[in-house]
């Protein structure tokens, strides 16, 4: 059950740099503004409509009145619906199954790779539903980036494996985050050789130090290994808006919005208690 994978470490990359666990390992963006802005509009609106045709056929199928009908046409701000297969960008939210499972039991866990661009690294995601309570001062960190630009930041217990890796939301500044790998539109993450430039767009102003969420560890698997776990019931897949991604303090309670926006089946599990086992 989502065991380790030492092969699909972000720190792993090509482009390390010290190897400490902070992290490393960013992939380039070499598009233009231009095509940055154009893709990530694309983007926005292909994720956006497929989850407005889901509301719609699901509508049709359990159509009451027309009161129900109207109200399902609109998309709302935040929103969730049950995927096929993993993909980049999607949550996978854990069943009962993982009840008892203290590092993944009522996890959400959002994926960073879904291990098809590159079946070598494997998918892997960070959970984001793990507050530690903690600022990164309270870590004494020796990054001077870490101690000073981003010392109030909170952090949240990404997985179990050693690494550590933050999110950014860049509020449709695609175009000017050229070193960040982008999940889905409005959302990238970066890792320790990341730090000087995100940095750098703090003290500029582009940026503040809220835009960013921090994580200690993450989680990885094979490709085989995650859709086993998927077909032996351990993760519900799921495409969500990314203001639940990137939630506020209210984060601890994602794994039942996550569900209750799902509907049907999922919203009552979301209600169900944790299996004594």
């Amino acid at each position: 059950m989502a065991k380790k994978n030492s092969h699909n470490n972000p720190d792993s990359s090509s482009s390390t740099g010290n190897g400490d666990q902070e992290g490393e390992g960013l992939k380039g963006n070499n598009s233009s503004d231009t095509g940055s802005r154009k893709s990530e509009h694309k983007a926005a609106d292909w994720r956006e409509f497929r989850a407005m045709l889901y509301l719609n056929q699901q509508s049709m199928l359990n159509k009451q009145d027309e009161a129900v009908n109207a109200e399902s046409k609109r998309l709302g701000s935040k929103w969730a619906h049950p995927l096929t297969a993993p993909e980049t960008g999607c949550v996978l939210v854990a069943t009962e199954k993982l009840d008892g499972v203290q590092t993944f039991e009522r996890s959400v866990v959002f994926l960073l790779g879904s291990g098809t661009r590159h079946p070598q690294e494997g998918p892997f995601g960070v959970i984001i539903n793990r507050p530690l309570h903690k600022r990164i001062k309270h870590m004494k960190p020796v990054n001077l980036h870490l101690a000073t630009t981003f010392s109030e930041c909170s952090l949240h217990f990404g997985g179990p494996l050693e690494a550590s890796i933050f999110l950014l939301k860049t509020n449709g500044k695609n175009n000017i985050v050229v070193d960040f790998e982008e999940v889905i539109p409005s959302l990238c993450f970066g890792s320790r050789n990341g730090l000087d430039e995100a940095s750098g767009l703090v003290k500029t102003g582009v940026f503040k130090p809220q835009d960013f969420r921090f994580f200690v560890g993450y989680a990885g698997w094979q490709l085989d290994q995650l859709r086993e776990e998927i077909e032996a019931g351990l993760w519900h897949v799921a495409a969500c808006s990314s203001n639940l991604v990137f939630g506020g303090a209210h984060s601890e309670s994602l794994w039942e919005e996550i569900l209750e926006l799902m509907g049907g089946s999922y919203s009552e599990l979301s209600r169900k208690p944790k299996q004594d086992l």
